[in-house]
């Protein structure tokens, strides 16, 4: 499981985000996945200046700034619901 943080180059923002996500990633055992939006015209477009942002599992999970235990909070949200899910799925009768 990875954290994407949407992020460009001379944004100090990004860099308080990243800082902000290194225990989250250690807590969760999570990979972060790093994109420069800059990179690509389309991501530059959608995300203007609108960085950092960070998405898991396909949801965004913070913006701008990274509320640490608000974040905390929706990944132990989102993993519990995606185990709860697997286990059920797992218990199915064939």
């Amino acid at each position: 499981m990875e954290l994407t943080l949407y992020t460009r180059g001379s944004c100090h923002l990004c860099e308080e985000a990243k800082a902000a996500l290194k225990p989250l990633l250690r807590e969760f055992n999570l990979a972060l996945h790093e994109v420069d939006v800059d990179s690509q015209p389309e991501l530059a477009a959608q995300f203007g200046e609108e960085v950092p942002v960070v998405f898991f599992a396909g949801r965004k999970v913070a913006k701008h700034r990274v509320d640490v235990k608000q974040l905390r909070r929706r990944l132990q949200e989102q993993i519990h619901h995606r185990d709860t899910e697997t286990t059920e799925k797992a218990q199915r009768p064939r």
